[in-house]
């Protein structure tokens, strides 16, 4: 599981949460482990069954409002027991002022407490996506992903058969690349997959022969894009005579990147190959099959229906005949 320090969370979401420091600074050195974040319930009245102190307490105006309601000893003892856990951080909204004495206890556990301006749930509509992208699962690809026609190409295959060379192609014929030789990714819910370039990476080539290229200041910043969701692995293999190639389209073959299922689409290299043409027909076949226009099956379902049409009914012969 990836590491986020509380430290992380307020440098990167410092402003889009309009947050403010409070309680020990020591605190933002503590590791946040879960990807919720919730209100502690009843836990600030005494009650801490079920109690889930891993996540990021929430305090919005109910549960601000009922401490202030407390006697002061009463508040005390309670905002003692939750402080007594392992808690990442507690966040207040809507800019409240801290309850009497819960910033002396928060220094005294080495807690921070992060304020925000915004209301809760605003709050929680901009904390949900970061943390779900910060624990979402991540994995390192060698390969190249570009944008054809808006469809996320990842090309795959061995060191030196021309992956880099092939997106270099499809920037030039007006695409976009997003990543080279080195693919970050992240699974993005269930389904989706999201390739970026590495931080230090960015939109440079390395093109054999050539050397180090940097393709935003060569063809335009509209020639790169910071990130795309992988829908089609393009398997780049050397021309094999022994090996099967799909010449039909009706037995499409998969892959999986962390554990979400992508169509993938072998082609064999021989010499005269085009295959930026080709890149950019599995793009737009891709784009088709997404529509609900299936090429391949639609091409056999007319073939057999003709075939029913024109063959003879060799049963009734065989009943005709009387040799």
């Amino acid at each position: 599981m990836p590491k986020l320090l509380v430290a992380q969370l307020y440098e990167r979401m410092k402003e889009a949460l309009k947050l403010e420091l409070l309680g020990s600074p020591a605190g933002l050195e503590r590791e946040i482990t879960s990807v919720d974040a919730s209100g502690p319930g009843l836990v600030l009245a005494g009650y801490v069954g079920r109690y889930v102190a891993a996540r990021i307490q929430v305090l919005g105006e109910t549960e601000v409002s009922y401490l202030n309601s407390l006697s002061d000893e009463e508040r005390t003892r309670n905002i003692k027991q939750f402080f007594s856990y392992p808690i990442p951080c507690v966040m207040i909204t809507k800019g409240q002022a801290l309850p009497k004495g819960m910033e002396d206890e928060a220094k005294a556990v080495g807690l921070a407490i992060l304020r925000s301006k915004l209301k809760t749930q605003e709050f929680y509509r901009h904390i949900g996506p970061f943390l779900e992208s910060a624990f979402a699962p991540s994995a390192t690809l060698h390969g190249s992903l570009a944008d054809v026609f808006g469809v996320g190409l990842l090309f795959t295959g061995s060191s030196g058969i021309g992956k880099s060379e092939c997106v270099l192609d499809l920037v030039e014929r007006g695409h976009r690349l997003v990543a080279d030789d080195l693919v970050i990714v992240r699974r993005q819910g269930t389904d989706v997959v999201i390739g970026r370039a590495h931080d230090h990476a960015h939109h440079h080539m390395e093109i054999r022969g050539v050397g180090i290229i940097d393709v935003s200041k060569i063809f335009g910043i509209r020639a790169v894009r910071q990130q795309k969701r992988i829908e089609v692995v393009v398997n780049l293999e050397q021309w094999d005579a022994l090996n099967e190639v799909d010449r039909t389209g009706l037995d499409g073959q998969s892959t999986k990147i962390l554990d979400v299922a992508l169509p993938m689409v072998t082609v064999p290299l021989n010499p005269g190959k085009n295959i930026t043409v080709i890149a950019e027909v599995i793009a737009l076949n891709h784009l088709l099959k997404y529509s609900g226009v299936n090429v391949a099956e639609a091409f056999n379902e007319r073939l057999k229906s003709r075939i029913k049409a024109t063959t003879p009914n060799v049963g009734r012969y065989l009943q005709d005949d009387d040799e």
